[in-house]
């Protein structure tokens, strides 16, 4: 995907996600207000340490984005949308990019993580464990210490050979909950 276009999309995501910031404000609705919702079947690699709790669980949707290095595609960045689980509506509630960091579309607090663990995951990219290396701002992800990418579809690199500069993006879905310490 060629930078121009990536840009475009990275665009209109944030209008998308800044137009349902201002219905939701005007609206007068919470951003917490679906429950944080139960996790089964998570691979004992990927834990969370005690002392922490749950505190948000997001579905995801985007593309993991590769470049053309030397023939090979090597990945370059997430591009990802993220809304409450049990919201049927899908408001955008996050947006995920390089770094790898989330940014809440409704209050600004963003952590920034860095992979701990890695499981793979058949057909797609890997499950994560992540802990965070930097938080901004007061709000959903101002005190995360940990976050979790799980049942992940797609995203895996293209194994075709590649020339030049080119860029693809290349559609994946996650779940990642967010952790923060027990106060």
């Amino acid at each position: 995907m060629k930078f121009a276009k990536r840009l475009t999309l990275t665009a209109a995501a944030l209008a998308t996600a800044g137009a349902a910031l201002l219905a939701t404000a005007a609206s007068g609705q919470a951003a917490d207000q679906h429950p944080v919702p139960a996790l089964t079947g998570i691979p004992a690699a990927l834990q969370v340490p005690d002392g922490n709790h749950r505190v948000a669980v997001l579905d995801a949707k985007g593309v993991q984005t590769y470049t053309c290095t030397n023939g090979a595609w090597t990945f370059l960045e997430p591009a990802a949308t993220l809304w409450a689980k049990n919201d049927p509506t899908k408001q955008p509630l996050a947006l995920h990019s390089r770094g790898p960091v989330w940014i809440s579309t409704r209050d600004g607090s963003a952590v920034n993580a860095a992979a701990t663990a890695s499981v793979p995951h058949d057909g797609a990219i890997p499950e994560l464990l992540l802990k965070a290396t930097a938080t901004r701002g007061p709000g959903l992800f101002g005190d995360i210490s940990y976050v979790q990418r799980l049942r992940t579809h797609g995203g895996l690199a293209p194994t075709t050979p590649c020339t030049g500069t080119a860029q693809i993006g290349v559609p994946y879905s996650a779940t990642y909950a967010f952790y923060a310490p027990n106060q």
